[in-house]
Parts: structure tokens; sequence; C-alpha cells
């Protein structure tokens, strides 16, 4: 996270301006004051808990910042979402063999990839230099599904059962042709590091309905394979104050690092600790108004309350053995994709307001037959109960999930092209995700691929497409949530994005 620098407060350490600096205190505390009175004020009409939990913290600019917190603590639009839950897939997913149907691949199978098709688009170090790039139709079948008539892969058969409830977006693309920026532009709007991931942003903007659990969650599947690294980064908050950075949850007896007491340490001797704690850093805060001091308070307080939280909504002995079944056999090992999206559903109950999960493994770049293969194993049967699980809930109708990967991949094999063998390179120009739940129009495919499934030829939805539509689902005006920082303001879409309005209800 970028350091934040504030200047102290001009003060002239002579006995003949002591007059001065009692002027100047003067001015500081009355400056302090009037803010601290116009949030109240302010709270007082609009609710001070969401006010006060939307996550400006005063800054350096002073009015300026009360004046971004007031713009916050009011949704822009009528929210459709109170929360989300992001399925990531991490490694980008084949569209060929889950839900992007190309039967006309068939007549052309280990023909040239026409230039007409290509247009001279670039491609990646590892198949650039092949002496040709051979079509490559998908060895799986495909059948329609549900009232929608939606193609699906025979790989996906649970979620074969949803389709109804999902808006299939087939038209998605990218800037980014590699894993780590085209992860990073999906979760920061940025290829470069450094920017607030997007659950950063929502808890920015939009605060907690939990005091007792961190609005923005991050689980990470023990059982996805490790090709491509995850980094923090991808769930941190960069510049905004650090009580808005994603907080993972673990399998295993330490969920949250750091958060259980030290041997020998019980409750009564760790609030007093924080009590003194919190009266050091209000001296330290006092002369400076440093907002990460206040974060730092803050999250000592919250670090407190989980202590009694996390335990609480990390147990799932309590669910019955119809949720385990629904989930499928992976869901009573924790820490496993199947058992994360169990708890996922308990964080929703919880009101918390972003919940993301991790899995890896889906980066085929050989043996994708088989590598595509165990890795829907290991999701399908969890996504699908996931969705059927929030709307017997009654959840769907206020959640929004999201299944989805950081590009798609080629048409053409990469490597050894056999008839039971295959790879496939990454492809950011068009790939599939989809949406359901709060807000979205269920049962309908959105955006169409050539046949070759290498360009979009209707509806194209960019990166920042997607992230300004989820924001406008939580309520939120992507162009009127910023953050100024070094100068400038900033946000998630940067200074693009569009909302996908077909897609809404």
């Amino acid at each position: 996270m970028e350091n934040h620098h504030h200047e102290e407060p001009f003060r002239i350490n002579s006995p003949e301006f002591d007059i001065l600096n009692k002027k100047l205190e003067r001015r500081n505390f009355l400056v302090k004051t009037s803010l601290g009175l116009g949030a109240l004020a302010v709270g007082s009409l609009f609710g001070a808990q969401k006010l006060l939990g939307s996550g400006a913290a005063a800054t350096s600019e002073g009015a300026a910042s009360l004046e971004e917190k007031v713009l916050k603590a009011l949704p822009h639009i009528a929210p459709k979402a109170k929360r989300v839950v992001y399925l990531f897939m991490a490694g980008g997913p084949s569209q060929f063999e889950t839900f992007d149907y190309k039967p006309k691949l068939v007549s052309m199978a280990g023909q040239n990839l026409p230039d007409s098709v290509r247009k001279g688009q670039r491609l990646t170090g590892m198949s650039a230099n092949q002496s040709s790039l051979p079509v490559v139709p998908s060895i799986y079948g495909f059948n329609q599904h549900g009232k929608s008539g939606t193609w699906v892969s025979e790989l996906m058969p649970y979620t074969a059962k949803v389709v109804d409830e999902l808006c299939m977006i087939k038209s998605i693309y990218s800037e980014a042709i590699n894993h780590d920026p085209a992860i990073t532009f999906f979760q920061t709007g940025n290829q470069l590091p450094g920017r607030p991931s997007i659950g950063s942003w929502v808890s920015y903007g939009l605060g907690t309905d939990n005091q007792n659990l961190p609005s923005f969650i991050v689980l990470v599947s023990k059982n996805g394979s490790k090709d491509q690294p995850l980094y923090a980064r991808l769930w941190g908050n960069g510049f905004l104050p650090s009580k808005h950075q994603g907080v993972q949850f673990r399998s295993g007896k330490d969920p949250v690092l750091f958060l259980n007491n030290p041997e020998g340490y019980d409750g009564a001797d760790r609030k007093e600790m924080l009590d003194y704690l919190a009266k050091l850093n209000q001296l330290q805060n006092e002369p400076y108004g440093d907002p990460e001091v206040d974060a730092r308070i803050a999250q000592y307080e919250m670090a407190f309350r989980m202590q009694t939280s996390v335990p609480e909504v990390m147990d799932t002995a309590g669910e019955p053995d119809e949720i385990f079944e629904l989930y499928g056999p992976d869901s009573r090992d924790s820490g496993t994709y199947a058992a994360n999206c169990i708890l996922a559903r308990k964080l929703l109950e919880k009101d918390v307001k972003f919940v993301q999960l991790y899995h890896q493994g889906w980066d085929n770049h050989g043996g994708l037959p088989k590598g595509i293969a165990h890795q829907c194993k290991n999701t399908d049967q969890a996504t699908a109960a996931l969705i059927m699980d929030l709307k017997r809930r009654g959840l769907l109708d206020d959640t929004l999930v999201v299944w989805g990967g950081e590009f798609g991949r080629t048409v053409y094999s990469q490597g050894k092209l056999t008839a039971e063998d295959y790879g496939r390179d990454h492809h950011p120009r068009c790939f599939t995700m989809w949406m359901a739940g709060a807000g979205v129009k269920p049962g309908i495919s959105f955006g169409e691929t050539d046949d070759f499934s290498y360009n979009i030829v209707k509806d194209p939805v960019h990166v920042h497409d997607f992230q300004a539509t989820l924001m406008h689902l939580m309520g939120v005006d992507h162009e009127q949530l910023t953050y100024k920082f070094q100068g400038r303001r900033f946000r998630l879409t940067d200074v693009h994005g569009h909302v996908v309005k077909s897609i809404l209800t």
C-alpha cells in the first residue's frame, strides 16, 4: 500500500510566538469540531451508522473529505444488489469447453486458423513461433438446457440445471494477454499493481452492514492447481484507507492470521491492551489528523469483535447433511472450493458486502481435455448449489453472483494436436462470464462471437463495462465514486466503462 504523507501542523517554537501558536491551535480545533459537527448533522439526517461506516475517514483535504463522505453515504441510484459473491476462476477457463458452443469447428479440425479471422492480432510468446495454428474443436459434447435453451458443455451438468437463473455474457474482452496484468486489470481496473481492488471500492463506497465482520472477505481454494500465483494485492486497498482491504479467511484452526490471543492471554487482557493502545493512537492522531491512525484503531477494534464472530461463521458443523449433499462430497473438507461456497453463503447471510472466491488451475496450455475436466469436477456442483441455496433462502433476489476468469482460450491448439489431446493459449479478445441474481435478466445469453470464438460480432463488453455494471447494481455510479490521491481523482473504471443496460431487469 502506498504511504500517505501528512503535513504536521504549522508551529513556531519560540516564546515570542506563543500567542500565534495558540491561535493556530484554536483554528485547528475549530476546523476539526466544525467538520465533526457537520458530520454529526448529516449523520442525523441520513443515518449515522451508514455515514460513519461508508469508509471515507477524514483526509488531509478537510472539508472536501466530508463532502465525499456525504456523497458516498447515499446510493447514487436505487441498488438492486445488497451484496456480491464473485467466483473467480483464475487461469482463464476455455469458453470452448464450457459455454461457447462452436459446432462449425468440427469440419475445420486441424486446418490452420485463417488470416482473415486472426487479423494480425498479437499472440503470446508461447505460441507465436509455432509453424501452424491448427483449429481444434472441443472433444466434449454440448446440449441445450432449461427453458432458455442455453448451450452448456457436458462437463458442467450441475450448472446446466440452473441456466435459467444465469445471464450468460459471451462477449467479454480484455486488453491484457498475460495472467498477472489480466487478473490485476479485472480486480483493480488497471494492469499495473497499486490500485484498490473492486471489493475495496465497494467497501469504501458503501461501508458495511455487519459491524462484527469485514465488509470484504476472500477465500482461496486449497484444491485448486497452483499453476498461476495469486497475490494479496489482488484484494488490497491500494491507496484507499487500509480498513477497506480484503481479509483472507483460511482453512485450519487460525482462519484469520494473528487474530487469536497468544497463549495465556485472555479476553480481558486483550480488551485492556486495546483500550490503552487506542489512547496512544489517539494521542498520535490529535496533532496530525492522520486517517490511517483512525483506520488502525478501527481495525484493532474489529479484530477484537472478530474473535467471537469468526469462529461462529466458520463452524459448519451445524449444517444439515442435505446441505453437504447439495454442495458435493468435497464440501465437508474445509478449504476446498465446495466448502468455501458453503462458507460464502454463510457470510452473505451475515450481510458481508463482498465475498470473493478464487479457484486456481484453469491455465491449460497443454493436456486441456483432462485438466479442464478436473477443474469442472471440482467446481461445477458447488457453483450450482450456491445458486440454488441462495434462491431457496430468498437471498438471490438481492445478491449478485459472478463467475469468470481473466481471459479465454484460443481456438487453435498450442503444442502438439492429437485426436484426444491438445492445449489452448491465452485469448483476451472474447470469452464468457456469467452473472446471476439481483438486477440481471435470468436465462439469457448476451453478446456473440464469430464461428471461431476469436472475435466479437455483437454487443462487446469490456472489463470496465463489467465493472461499471457491477457497481451500478450495487447502487453506485462508477463515474461518481472517486478518491483523490497524489493530485488526481481515481476511480475503479479509470476514465472508461459503460453500464450494460441490456442485461438489467
